[in-house]
């Protein structure tokens, strides 16, 4: 029995039915709709795990494939599993690595039995099935684990992403049957590409695998914003109403209030770090990327109304110098700020549900460059 994983819907928004909950893990409970910050190889890149805790995140992901190639999962498990490793004491999950065996692999070999695929590090050849994957995730001992899963291409065609699905359905219950470990939660995946239909049977299939949570993933993975909103509308119905719903890799600020709107409660996403690397940041008034000359001898802070480290003490000026200068603390405190900031839109969001509000703030927000400066002519967006 898995007695330690629960969830509990705390309020449902009059306005919208998105809901506020709580969900308990063994290292913690987390406050959803909640954004998780991502730690590929056991660490949210450039900042140490206390910013990321003083920032406000409540639970992180950490990479299978990743850490399965560097430093292998046997090191991690020995000094102790992930928590452990990396000095996080809130709840940890980690993806299959499916989708990296497919996305980062230039030559793989796809079969029932599992991929086939070379290293993106030194080429080298590997395996991963239901069980490897399962495998990995237990000796790395995260709080959520995921279900190994073979995620179509956008452009595929319906006959292939059919057998995409139906390869990720036997997986699932492979992944089910290998699965020992009580103290992990097993999340299916649902899959389906861009067609409703067999997303529905997606979802439909999975749920009896349900423990404690699902997963919708394959989705923005290139498809304009429009047809991923599409298929979480087609969902939304048929999920299951006492567990947490995650939209995977899903992230931007316009994503994460219409993603709530359509009834996910968790997601997360590399963009606020890897927009950072490169100056970008995320402000109430829409994007603002620093390196930009016109803020060469601005005194103003990122965004006027943060209140995070980053804002509280540094200027525009300053932190557009250490980008074009090449210093690692403007990726530093700009990717602090990009997480705190995503981290206050879900507390607001869910201040908004839990007062009835949300359909207004999300009317609001829509109506914003918070918004608007994340969308483009392809998304289909109006």
């Amino acid at each position: 029995m898995q007695e330690q994983f629960s969830f509990k819907e705390i309020h449902v928004c009059k306005q919208t039915g998105a809901r506020v909950g709580e969900f308990t893990t063994p290292h913690g409970v987390i406050k959803t709709p909640v954004f998780m910050p991502v730690g590929t190889q056991a660490t949210v890149k450039t900042l140490a795990p206390y910013e990321v805790e003083q920032l406000g995140a409540q639970i992180i992901l950490s990479n299978t494939y990743h850490l399965y190639m560097r430093p292998g999962e046997s090191i991690v498990e020995k000094c102790g599993g992930l928590h452990k490793f990396m000095d996080w004491h809130k709840p940890i999950l980690t993806d299959s690595g499916g989708f990296q065996v497919f996305s980062l692999s230039k030559l793989n070999k796809i079969t029932d039995d599992g991929v086939e695929f070379n290293s993106h590090i030194d080429g080298s050849r590997h395996f991963f099935s239901p069980e490897k994957s399962i495998d990995i995730q237990n000796a790395l001992g995260s709080d959520i684990i995921m279900a190994f899963d073979e995620c179509s291409s956008p452009d595929c065609d319906k006959r292939y992403a059919e057998r995409a699905l139906d390869r990720t359905l036997k997986w699932l219950e492979r992944c089910r049957v290998h699965h020992k470990k009580n103290e992990q939660m097993l999340f299916p995946i649902v899959q389906g590409n861009m067609y409703e239909d067999l997303r529905l049977r997606s979802l439909r299939e999975s749920k009896a695998y349900c423990g404690c949570g699902i997963a919708v993933g394959g989705l923005s993975v290139g498809e304009p914003k429009s047809v991923m909103y599409r298929m979480l509308d087609v969902l939304r119905p048929e999920y299951p109403a006492d567990m947490p719903r995650y939209l995977m890799g899903v992230g931007s600020p316009d994503c994460l209030v219409e993603g709530v709107l359509r009834g996910i409660d968790m997601f997360d996403c590399v963009l606020p770090t890897r927009t950072a690397r490169n100056g970008l940041a995320y402000t109430s008034a829409g994007k603002l990327t620093v390196r930009n000359a016109v803020y060469k001898e601005d005194l103003a802070p990122l965004d006027p109304e943060c209140e995070c480290y980053t804002c509280t003490h540094f200027s525009r000026s300053y932190l557009r110098h250490l980008i074009n200068a090449g210093e690692v603390l403007g990726p530093r405190l700009i990717s602090y700020h990009n997480l705190y900031y995503l981290t206050r839109l879900m507390e607001r969001v869910r201040a908004a549900i839990l007062e009835d509000r949300f359909g207004d703030f999300a009317e609001e927000f829509k109506a914003s460059k918070e918004y608007t400066d994340n969308i483009k002519p392809s998304d289909g967006i109006k």
